[in-house]
């Protein structure tokens, strides 16, 4: 297993000190990471270069400088790659005056998609639009057009599905359909690459995400392993008690305490080291005599990871 967490044991996606600018401005900079089988969200703030990268995966764009290959090959060079391969762009890209039906048949086509006619109604099904599937797709939703994007991308059967923020415009039923899909792809051995700011989802999704910052690598790993990596970042701590005064001063006494804030019955509290912490509060409340009802880290979710990534941006 590679020591690097940016990179993964048997990579399909390989992105190699890759840059791209237009012109003066530098969308991605020296940025090198892999995928594998299985799903991997890909983070990061407006114009962090999310959408430059994919575009590059996805053979669409062309680094200025370093290499991008899927499964040994390049998207831009060999275009059997194509076969394996497909993306869902966040901006609509899709012919209006066409039906469900008509366009993911379209899509099965230029692909080369042998029995076109079942193929598409297996994609159909799997995001479930049986219903609406001869309608014209101008007529869609947000959220039902982002569903068709996806069977138009799975009706090639690809093993690497590159989503670029599929969820926009979903409603909470259709999120987790979509999210159940992806699952899926990865469960089977797909390499599944989401981007996403809806960070709740990715979270259902997949343990290991890519971040990037200003067009560099920011992060990579489980999200646990990314905040442990953060030694020069606070752990937050919240616990809740019925004597939270008294035990707000005798925390204070702790080398592992740097700070305490009392709101209510509750204690957010600000250490460097989070398992000391944790065997020490039960010894202080019982010299105390309090009773302790929380103790739970605030910032091992993925929306706090993010949050610290960017902060001062």
């Amino acid at each position: 297993m590679p020591s690097d967490p940016s990179q993964v044991a048997n990579p399909t996606v390989t992105v190699t000190a890759v840059s791209k600018w237009f012109g003066q401005k530098v969308a991605v900079s020296n940025l090198s990471c892999s995928f594998g089988p299985g799903i991997t969200g890909l983070l990061g703030p407006n114009g962090a270069g999310k959408t430059t990268l994919l575009r590059m995966l996805a053979g669409l764009s062309r680094p200025s400088e370093g290499e991008i290959t899927i499964e040994g090959r390049s998207p831009r060079s060999n275009h059997d790659v194509y076969r394996m391969l497909a993306l869902v762009p966040e901006e609509d890209a899709v012919y209006g005056h066409m039906t469900a039906r008509e366009l993911i048949a379209y899509s099965a086509r230029l692909a080369g998609t042998l029995d076109v006619d079942s193929r598409v109604r297996e994609a159909i099904a799997e995001v479930e639009l049986e219903d609406a599937a001869d309608r014209k797709v101008s007529g869609y939703s947000k959220g039902m057009r982002q569903r068709a994007k996806v069977a138009a991308a799975l009706v090639n059967d690809p093993t690497v599905l590159i989503l670029d923020e599929p969820l926009n415009g979903t409603d909470p039923v259709q999120r987790s359909r979509l999210i159940s899909i992806f699952r899926s792809l990865g469960s089977e051995g797909r390499t599944v690459i989401v981007s996403s700011h809806v960070l709740q989802e990715v979270e259902r999704m997949t343990d290991r995400v890519v971040a990037i910052v200003d067009g560099k690598l920011a992060a990579a790993g489980d999200v646990g392993a990314i905040r442990s990596a953060m030694a020069d970042i606070p752990y937050r701590v919240l616990i809740e008690s019925d004597s939270v005064r008294p035990l707000a001063v005798s925390l204070l006494e702790l080398d592992a305490v740097i700070g305490v804030s009392v709101d209510g019955d509750r204690l957010h509290i600000e250490t460097t080291d989070l398992r000391t912490l944790g065997r020490q509060v039960p010894r202080v409340a019982v010299d105390l005599g309090c009773r302790i009802g929380t103790f739970r880290p605030e910032d091992d979710s993925l929306e706090s990871v993010f949050r610290y990534l960017v902060r001062g941006r």
